[in-house]
């Protein structure tokens, strides 16, 4: 019997371990009653992956989404998250403050409504050194210089630091709210219909922003949206939910290029409102 080489040939360097899943998602689910939210949803999340959820109304995503974030206890499944300190861990399983934890530090979250995600009462300074200051930073002056440091990548002028996010426009509010939420060097973002509501040249602007950031800072990403240029401009792949299923996924492009489920075929077609 011929034995399997192992060995790696002499003079060459053998090929890198694969990476870990970030987050990994077995058979999660989430019901009202008779009604299904999410039901068997399963994949891995690798770092610097962004992973596109699209559906029209009511086909779960959002349920999915908040279920992933930890803002919604699922009835089955688990949401496995590989932390800096303690390794894997199933976020359904930890303790409330430890999941509190979470959300300040390795994770974000950036809401479709940036009031949503912001302090309005507090001003725009304020709304990114509070986040720095629920993970232990205390000195001032670094906190407000770090905060003028990320006004300044999310293209908001810095002499704007102590204005409140009310005297925004609605572009820069979103963009306030991304900086809020990144400030602490999270790993892995949720987004929620980051550019809805939005005029179409605000959105491209913030479109090529949040591109640039998820590359610059090897962001891993799960955005629910329900615009597929969105998608094919941000995600790597990309998972088409209807009534609480996965009914196809794949790499972005392969999907929306020769989609093969009827349902993402009206989709792509834009038969269906999304």
């Amino acid at each position: 019997m011929t034995e399997t080489l192992t060995q790696t040939a002499p003079g060459r360097a053998a090929p890198p371990a694969p990476a870990a899943p970030l987050l990994s998602v077995r058979d999660l689910g989430k019901s009202y009653g008779a009604h299904i939210g999410c039901a068997g949803v399963g994949f891995d999340l690798y770092p610097g992956e962004v992973m596109g959820i699209v559906g029209e109304s009511g086909s779960g995503k959002s349920t999915l989404l908040s279920c992933l974030a930890g803002q919604l206890a699922p009835d089955r499944g688990e949401v496995v998250f590989d932390t800096r300190e303690d390794g894997p861990r199933d976020i359904l399983t930890m303790s409330e403050p430890e999941r509190r934890m979470l959300s300040r530090t390795d994770w974000a979250f950036v809401h479709q409504h940036a009031r949503d995600g912001l302090r309005m009462g507090v001003s725009a300074g304020g709304n990114v050194g509070e986040r720095l200051m629920a993970v232990g930073a205390r000195h001032y002056g670094e906190i407000r210089a770090t905060a003028a440091d990320w006004l300044g990548r999310v293209e908001i002028d810095t002499t704007r630091i102590d204005d409140r996010p009310g005297t925004f426009s609605g572009g820069m509010q979103q963009r306030l709210q991304i900086a809020r939420n990144l400030v602490t060097g999270p790993r892995l973002v949720f987004m929620d219909e980051p550019t809805g509501g939005l005029d179409v040249s605000v959105q491209a602007r913030l479109l090529d922003l949040l591109r640039g950031l998820v590359r610059d800072l090897g962001l891993s990403v799960v955005i629910v949206t329900h615009d597929l240029a969105v998608v094919r401009l941000l995600a790597d792949r990309l998972m088409v939910m209807k009534l609480g299923h996965v009914v196809e996924q794949g790499l972005t492009d392969q999907v929306l290029d020769d989609p093969q489920h009827a349902y993402t075929q009206l989709l792509v077609s834009s038969v269906l409102q999304v």
